[in-house]
């Protein structure tokens, strides 16, 4: 796998949905710097909450942000290191963990950095937390609001001049080490859900099972849904045996696959900058709709996925 191409990706924003799905328990959020009037008011309203989401997603990123090819070498030893994490797990221990075992990799001056950001990560999830299960209506609406795709890439979302946009074509191949090709696996299904993910996206993992159930419905109605785990790209050998254990774990029997990430949907992959991301695909490999951001666990995701497969399946049969 080039995992450089495939782990800078989620440098930039791949937390705007894992932060909430990954926030801890502990309601405990103190500021590093002493002066953080976000980290330490208090919401009076759900308007206030909201406001105040959004700023704590917006310096969670700006942390990841400011040292890029610092964090790209915490991602890279996650991914060497860890193949899951667990439900309800905050992310900023998980990368503080990741950090702790990797701590030769990193100078004296690179650890303490990544141990303050990674700690105040955590205290930023923490806060989340709080607001979340204070204000639930919060969450999707910030995250609504915040999803961005980096200026310049367009290939992620349909063009606006009405025309159908198509899923780029790929042959690669499924985990198992089975041919793949993206015209044979489309034109075989009046609809094929796509959905992108990664091992170590606690939203991702937690929707394996109702994808794989989504899955034996599609496959009722003439459909099927597969899986493109990021990190697998290039055939990447460790990571194709993570994330097949984590498919087990889930009880997830759906195909999952794998193509080069140099080529037309490898790029396409790249600028997929929030996950998960599903894409509904008609029998001749045009995308329906809008990508799905987030977890279909999500009632709104779930209802506007179920639309755009009725959508495809209606267009199939006329």
């Amino acid at each position: 796998m080039n995992a450089k191409k495939i782990l800078a990706l989620l440098l930039g924003a791949m937390m705007l949905l894992s932060l909430a799905a990954c926030g801890a328990k502990d309601d405990k959020a103190a500021d590093m710097n002493g002066n953080n009037t976000v980290m330490t008011g208090e919401a009076k309203n759900a308007e206030e909450a909201l406001a105040m989401h959004k700023e704590l997603m917006a310096q969670e990123n700006a942390l990841l942000s400011e040292n890029a090819e610092l964090w790209e070498k915490v991602f890279m030893a996650a991914d060497k290191g860890m193949t899951m994490q667990e439900d309800g797990k905050n992310y900023g221990d998980f990368l503080l963990k990741t950090i702790e075992d990797a701590e030769e990799e990193f100078s004296d001056e690179e650890y303490e950095w990544l141990k303050e950001s990674a700690t105040e990560i955590s205290n930023i999830e923490n806060k989340l937390t709080e607001l979340e299960e204070k204000y639930p209506e919060i969450m999707q609406k910030s995250m609504d609001g915040d999803m961005s795709m980096p200026a310049g890439s367009d290939t992620s979302t349909p063009p606006d001049d009405g025309s159908m946009q198509k899923f780029p074509a790929f042959e690669g191949k499924d985990l198992d080490g089975n041919t793949v090709k993206s015209d044979e696996l489309f034109s075989a299904n009046a609809v094929t859900v796509v959905n992108f993910w990664f091992t170590t996206c606690n939203p991702c993992v937690g929707e394996l099972s109702e994808l794989d159930a989504l899955n034996k419905e599609l496959a009722e109605k003439g459909g099927s849904l597969i899986g493109v785990n990021t990190f697998t790209l290039d055939g990447d050998e460790t990571a194709i045996s993570e994330a097949k254990d984590v498919l087990a774990k889930k009880g997830a029997t759906y195909q999952n696959v794998y193509f080069d990430s140099d080529g037309e949907a490898g790029k396409f992959t790249t600028n997929i900058f929030a996950y998960p991301t599903t894409y509904v695909v008609d029998r001749n490999g045009n995308i329906v709709g809008e990508p799905i951001v987030g977890a279909i666990t999500e009632k709104k995701q779930a209802e506007t996925l179920q639309k755009l497969i009725e959508q495809a399946l209606a267009a199939d049969v006329g």
